[in-house]
């Protein structure tokens, strides 16, 4: 079964990893897992193993659907062919722990559909390349910090597991990778969500402006402009600060 680059599939081959991979899964109160592109079923067979909660193996490629049915014909009912960013988080068994060597082309949407459901997802195990997985970690100050860095921050815990090297997958891709955890934090945002979105996203369009430039959508008055914040770029904002500056800002802007 060769690879397809449409899927971006590139198979894990390291047994090791794979062990690691499924062990990082920790939450206790989960019960549904739901595996990212189960792809030849590296993860699936330790996933498998788990009896006490319900396992979803979601894939796109039917390919791989059909060689797992036939490696693991003890899934099939709960194997699901169809592409995760299209499927609706909310018809499985709640809270959720995801996991997954996930598909390089759309991690960056995987993450964001984790966020769009972070009532729901309390844990995300996930295989990334090596430079989204450090976007994904950074702290602000840094170039790599930015919406996808701030959005995820601010609902979850983030840990890098553990650095790959290509040589761990077929085919061997020209990055490294790494595996990255999210754990949901027990505490909510202080703060407007839908208004605190806007404005990470806005912020970061103009990156390089002030936030006193970049905000000029929002009705800002003033004397609240006077605030020290505003002379400030994004990057220089940790996720506490954009708390702060969304209820500075207001609910008059939502």
């Amino acid at each position: 079964m060769k690879p397809k680059r449409k899927f971006g599939q590139n198979f894990l081959t390291d047994d090791n990893i794979a062990k690691d991979i499924v062990s990082f899964l920790s939450d206790s109160k989960t019960k549904t897992i739901i595996e990212i592109g189960p792809g030849k079923g590296i993860l699936t067979k330790y996933l498998s193993e788990i009896s006490h909660k319900e396992i979803k193996f979601v894939e796109i490629d039917e390919e791989c659907v059909s060689y797992l049915k036939n490696k693991y014909p003890n899934i099939e009912k709960h194997l699901i062919n169809d592409d995760f960013l299209n499927i609706n988080l909310n018809s499985f068994k709640q809270p959720l722990s995801i996991i997954g060597n996930f598909p390089y082309n759309i991690s960056s949407q995987i993450l964001f559909k984790i966020y769009e459901n972070k009532n729901i997802v309390n844990e995300m195990i996930g295989m990334f390349q090596l430079e989204v997985a450090e976007r994904i970690c950074s702290n602000y100050g840094t170039k790599k910090y930015g919406i996808l860095s701030i959005l995820i921050q601010a609902f979850f815990e983030v840990k890098m597991m553990k650095k790959i090297k290509p040589n761990s997958f077929l085919p061997i891709p020209k990055v490294d990778s790494a595996v990255i955890k999210i754990s949901k934090k027990n505490d909510t945002i202080n703060c407007d969500e839908i208004l605190f979105k806007k404005i990470v996203k806005q912020s970061f369009g103009q990156r390089r402006k002030t936030l006193r430039n970049s905000l000029k959508i929002f009705n800002i008055t003033d004397i609240k402009k006077e605030d020290t914040i505003f002379a400030k770029r994004p990057e220089q904002l940790s996720v506490s600060d954009f708390i702060y500056l969304t209820n500075l800002v207001g609910n008059e802007n939502i």
